[in-house]
């Protein structure tokens, strides 16, 4: 049954994306396939966002291209008026399903019968007193991987499902021939560590080719370490990179480094990488193995020194097999996924409100 649903996009990129944005993807890729599935989706964000749903803009412009260093500021106050305009419109919706801060959404699900789910993109460990607030679990809750909980494993949360973020597998050629290079794609900072990326690649004697931003508050981790290792190594940094750039750095390389060494929620780089057949190594953190499939889509490592070691069998694995493990993580599955999440939020708050 076709539902009308409020899609409530985070606001300081548009979705999708025009370079980096994880989120926003996600949120772009699940609308598009709602709207195709015949759903009255509309999509609030950004003015510059692009949709097939029906798009509220709430501001003109994503905020990180308003003002990068005071746009976390921005950001809240922009989040609470569209939360607001939301909640202001809930009769209007079957559903509500929030991508924004967690306790925006939290306080105002509890105002109004119309269900809200609540996609929690972020790691849980930093907020303990607000999942800890009874009073505020009124959304239906949506982890992106089971490692995104462990935080919280001990409160009784209203979690409703598990749902592993998506892409289109579609838009990611298959590139069935393994390359000669390592790929390290994302962002620059020290959760993320391209420095460890740079190990690999030095101790392999393989070229690594980056491409990733450089926000504003990683300006001095970039300028004081990791541009002069890139300097020193040779390696070769390609900056923010679109879709496209992006998947043909991804098919050509031999494999994918991805060294996140914080508990990473989802990491979508992952099968962004597997789509194209090129498997990906990464460290045992978050939500790795709920992503990679050791010996198939790639290798799970404790360490830099078992990632040195990896590289060394990485081109034996099937790079069609890989591909397929990809498709688990596709448009048409998130969106069964959410589906089910939807009716399941309906069918409760209208069983709390006849009670």
């Amino acid at each position: 049954m076709p539902l009308k649903i409020a899609m409530a996009a985070p606001l300081s990129t548009p979705v999708p994306p025009e370079r980096y944005g994880g989120t926003e993807r996600v949120v772009s890729v699940l609308t598009e396939e709602l709207v195709r599935r015949g759903h009255d989706v509309t999509l609030f964000a950004s003015g510059d966002s692009r949709t097939a749903a029906r798009l509220v803009p709430v501001c003109e412009k994503a905020l990180w291209k308003v003002a990068d260093e005071g746009a976390e500021r921005l950001l809240r106050v922009e989040t609470l008026a569209m939360l607001s305009d939301i909640y202001r419109r809930a009769g209007d919706f079957d559903v509500i399903h929030a991508h924004t801060e967690e306790e925006f959404a939290l306080a105002f699900a509890r105002l109004t019968h119309t269900p809200t789910v609540l996609t929690l993109h972020d790691r849980l460990d930093l907020k303990p007193f607000l999942w800890s607030c009874e009073r505020l679990q009124a959304a239906a809750l949506v982890s992106v991987s089971m490692a995104q909980r462990l935080p919280v494993r001990h409160l009784d949360l209203p979690w409703f499902a598990s749902v592993h973020n998506g892409i289109r597998v579609e838009k990611y050629p298959f590139f069935p021939e393994p390359g000669e290079y390592l790929a390290f794609v994302g962002r620059i900072s020290p959760d993320k560590r391209p420095d460890l990326a740079v190990q690999v690649a030095r101790e392999t004697g393989l070229p690594l080719k980056v491409g990733a931003a450089v926000h504003s508050v990683d300006l001095e981790y970039w300028r004081d370490e990791i541009n002069p290792l890139f300097r020193a190594n040779d390696v070769e940094f390609l900056g923010e990179i679109n879709d496209e750039e992006k998947a043909v750095l991804f098919g050509g390389a031999l494999a994918t480094l991805f060294p996140s060494d914080w508990p990473e929620p989802f990491g979508i780089v992952m099968p962004e990488s597997m789509a194209t057949g090129t498997p990906v190594i990464a460290l045992d953190r978050g939500a790795a193995r709920e992503v990679v499939e050791p010996g198939v889509s790639g290798f799970i490592c404790q360490g830099v020194e078992e990632m040195i070691q990896a590289v060394g069998v990485v081109g034996q694995l099937d790079r069609a097999l890989c591909r397929k493990q990809a498709l688990r993580f596709s448009a048409e599955r998130l969106a069964d996924s959410y589906e089910n999440v939807y009716h399941a939020a309906v069918v409760e708050a209208r069983s709390s409100a006849a009670a």
